[in-house]
C-alpha cells in the first residue's frame, strides 16, 4: 500500500495498481520458491525441483527489476525530504531526476515483461514453403527462402531435419516441410506466416525482364500428439506408395512412402524422405498433428482480429507480408512498413533485424491493449 501511495505522487511514470498488486505477488512467489529449494529433501521429486527451478529462471529477473523500481521510489521520497534545505536542493533535485528517468525505463521494462505469454512460444516448429504464382521462379524462389531460414537457424544454434519435400524440374520446390528444433524457434519466427512476393530477373529470362512471383510461407508450432491433439484412427485414411526422386535403390523398391488423409478436416500430408515406411508414417503423424493444431490456433487468431485490429499475428496465410526487390536490395515488410536495403545479407539468413522490429511491434501492440482496459 505504501509504495501505491508513493506511485501517485510521480505523475506518468508509475505503474498501475494491477501491476503492482501483480508484481507484490510475484515477489512474495519467489521467496516461497527460494525456501522450497533450500528444504532438505527439496531433490527427492526430481521432476517438481526441474519445474521450481524453471520458475525461479522466470520470476528472478523480474522481481530485480521491480525492486530497482522500489529503490528508485524511496530515492526520490528520501531526496524530496532534502529540498526544504538550501545547501542540499540542487543535489536533491538532480537525485530526483536521476530516479525520475530510472523509473521511467524500469516501467516500460516491466510492462514488457508482464505482457501474457505466448504459450507456444518455446516450441519446436513445422516450416512450410509452397510455391506459388510464378511457375519455375516461384519455386526457386521457395528454395532461397527455405536457405535463408535454415542458414537462419544455424546462426540461433537450432536442429533442422527435412520432412517431406516436392521438388520442382529445375531446382527449388513446389513445396517443401522442415522441423526447426531449438529454444524460442516460434517466438522468433512465428510472424513469418504469410504471402512472399519477390521481383527480379530470372535466371531463364533473355531479355532482361523483372519478374515477380511468390511463395507462401507457414510457421506452425509443433504439436506434441499425445498432448494436443487427439485424432482417432477411424478418422485417418493411410495409403502407402513407392517414394520417387532421391533416396537411393531400396527406397523406390518398396512402398515405403506414406499419404495420410484426415477425413474430417480434409488435411493430406505426404512423407517420402524416411528410409522406412514405419519412420514415414511416424514423421506424417507429427505433421499431421501441427497442421490441425495449428488449424485451430489460426481460427482463434482470426476471432481475436475481428475484435481488434491487428498489423501482424492474425494468422491470414493469403496476406501478402513481404516484397523482395532484387534489383533494387530491398526488402519490405508491409505489415509495419519497414525497408531494409541489405537483401544480400537478408537472403543469407541475417533475419534479426526483421525478427526484432516485427516483436516490438507486437508487444506495442499488446500494450496498446493493456492501455485500453485498465
Amino acid at each position: 500500500m505504501a509504495a501505491l501511495l508513493q506511485t501517485k505522487s510521480i505523475k506518468g511514470i508509475s505503474l498501475k495498481p494491477s501491476m503492482l498488486t501483480k508484481l507484490d505477488h510475484l515477489s512474495e512467489r519467489l521467496v516461497e520458491i527460494n525456501h522450497l529449494l533450500m528444504q532438505e529433501g527439496s531433490t527427492s521429486n526430481m521432476d517438481n525441483y526441474r519445474k521450481l527451478n524453471r520458475e525461479h529462471a522466470e520470476l528472478t529477473p523480474v522481481v530485480e527489476l521491480y525492486h530497482r523500481y522500489q529503490q528508485a521510489q524511496t530515492d526520490i521520497g528520501s531526496a524530496q525530504e532534502m529540498l526544504s534545505d538550501p545547501e542540499m536542493k540542487d543535489f536533491a533535485q538532480d537525485e530526483i531526476n536521476a530516479a525520475k528517468v530510472t523509473m521511467t525505463n524500469l516501467v516500460d521494462e516491466l510492462q514488457k515483461m508482464l505482457l501474457p505469454k505466448d504459450p507456444n512460444d518455446e516450441r519446436n516448429i513445422l516450416l512450410e514453403i509452397r510455391a506459388g504464382t510464378g511457375g519455375d521462379e516461384s519455386a526457386l524462389f521457395a528454395g532461397d527462402l527455405l536457405r535463408m531460414y535454415t542458414r537462419y537457424a544455424e546462426r540461433q544454434r537450432w536442429q533442422i531435419e527435412m520432412m517431406s519435400e516436392s521438388p520442382s524440374d529445375l531446382g527449388g520446390y513446389k513445396e517443401v516441410i522442415v522441423r526447426i528444433a531449438g529454444a524460442g524457434a516460434y517466438s522468433k519466427l512465428k510472424f513469418e506466416s504469410g504471402g512472399h512476393r519477390v521481383q527480379r530477373v530470372p535466371a531463364t529470362e533473355t531479355q532482361g525482364r523483372i519478374h515477380t512471383s511468390a511463395c507462401t510461407v507457414a510457421v506452425m508450432p509443433e504439436a506434441d500428439e499425445l498432448a494436443d491433439v487427439i485424432i482417432n484412427t477411424a478418422d485417418l485414411r493411410i495409403d502407402t506408395f513407392r517414394a520417387s526422386g532421391a533416396g537411393g535403390q531400396h527406397i523406390n523398391k518398396t512402398d515405403s512412402a506414406v499419404r495420410l488423409t484426415h477425413l474430417p478436416s480434409g488435411i493430406v500430408v505426404e512423407c517420402q524422405d524416411g528410409r522406412s515406411q514405419h519412420q514415414n508414417k511416424a514423421q506424417a503423424m507429427r505433421v499431421l498433428a501441427t497442421r490441425i493444431m495449428d488449424g485451430q490456433l489460426r481460427e482463434k487468431q482470426a476471432k481475436e482480429a475481428a475484435t481488434r485490429k491487428s498489423l501482424i499475428g492474425s494468422g491470414d496465410r493469403s496476406e501478402r507480408i513481404r516484397t523482395y526487390n532484387f534489383p533494387q536490395g530491398r526488402l519490405t515488410d508491409h505489415r509495419i512498413n519497414l525497408t531494409l536495403y541489405k537483401l544480400d545479407f537478408i537472403m543469407d539468413g541475417e533475419l534479426t533485424d526483421l525478427t526484432t522490429a516485427l516483436l516490438a511491434e507486437h508487444q506495442a501492440e499488446l500494450l496498446a491493449q493493456l492501455a485500453d482496459s485498465n
